[in-house]
C-alpha cells in the first residue's frame, strides 16, 4: 500500500519544516509543502492529496478563504482538511469545524504525535 500523501499549506517555514519531517518520519507519509494559500490551491488541485494541513492565518490569503475555494472546486472537493491554528479559544474551533473541516490541531503541535494525532482525525488509525 502506498503512503499516504499529505499537503500543508502554512506561510511559516519553521511549521512546514517540522511538519513535514514529523509526517515523514513517525508516520511514514509522502508530504509536499506550500507556502501559501494561492500555491496551495494550485498543488491540491495538481497534486490531489489525500488531506491537506492548512494554516488558518496566511497573509495572501487565510486558512478559511482557501478552505472555501477548495470546497468550491470539483477537483479539490473530496479532499480532507485539518486545521492549524494559534487560536486555541473554542469559539475559534467551533468557527472553523463548522466549515467542514475533519478537525483542529493547535500550534505549537507536539512532532512526536502529530502522525498520530492526524491519522485520527482523518481515521486511518
Amino acid at each position: 500500500m502506498s503512503p499516504k500523501r499529505i499537503l500543508i499549506i502554512d506561510d511559516e517555514d519553521d511549521i512546514r519544516e517540522v511538519a513535514a519531517l514529523s509526517l515523514e518520519c513517525a508516520g511514514d507519509y509522502e508530504v509536499t509543502t506550500a507556502t501559501g494559500g494561492l500555491s496551495g490551491l494550485r498543488t491540491a488541485r495538481d497534486l490531489r492529496p489525500d488531506l491537506i494541513l492548512l494554516d488558518v492565518m496566511m497573509p495572501e490569503l487565510d486558512g478559511a478563504s482557501v478552505y472555501r475555494l477548495l470546497a468550491a472546486d470539483e477537483a479539490t472537493r473530496p479532499i480532507p482538511v485539518i486545521f492549524l491554528t494559534a487560536k486555541v479559544q473554542k469559539a475559534d474551533y467551533s468557527a472553523l469545524r463548522e466549515l467542514g473541516a475533519l478537525g483542529v490541531i493547535a500550534k505549537p503541535f507536539d512532532p512526536m504525535r502529530l502522525a498520530e494525532e492526524i491519522a485520527a482525525l482523518a481515521g486511518w488509525s
